[in-house]
């Protein structure tokens, strides 16, 4: 499994976490897609904005390897602003190749792109992940 270093692990002053420290055993947690209905809290729709924001700021419109990142906050994003970027997906793979759709990530967080300084994220590079 890749683990993208200087990605942010969490959205900073929260529980929501964005990457995985290692492997699980069994295998990777499959993507699946999940509904984001208009009555969601306003701390999730802020995670899912830090999301997009981590994945603009450390990928921007390449492809990248699915990795470390948490697959429950993909499963909140795939198939809109994140989608394959390889067919056939296997979304229980670490390895699928996955790519950020900038027009419809603009379109739904406006304010990643408006303001990207908004996400102040803390340096994880320190910590020692197995």
């Amino acid at each position: 499994m890749l683990k993208h270093r200087g990605f942010p692990s969490r959205l900073p002053g929260t529980d929501f976490q964005f990457t995985i420290r290692r492997a699980n055993k069994q295998g990777a947690t499959k993507i699946i897609r999940r509904e984001r209905y208009k009555d969601r809290n306003a701390a999730d729709r802020r995670a899912d904005a830090g999301f997009v924001a981590a994945l603009w700021n450390h990928f921007g419109e390449d492809p990248f390897e699915r990795g470390n990142l948490d697959a429950g906050r993909l499963s909140w994003l795939i198939g809109r602003e994140v989608v394959w970027a390889e067919e056939p997906a296997d979304p229980s793979s670490y390895d699928q190749l996955l790519r950020l759709d900038r027009k419809r990530a603009e379109a739904a967080f406006p304010e990643v792109f408006a303001a990207p300084e908004s996400f102040q994220w803390e340096d994880d590079d320190d910590e020692d992940w197995d």
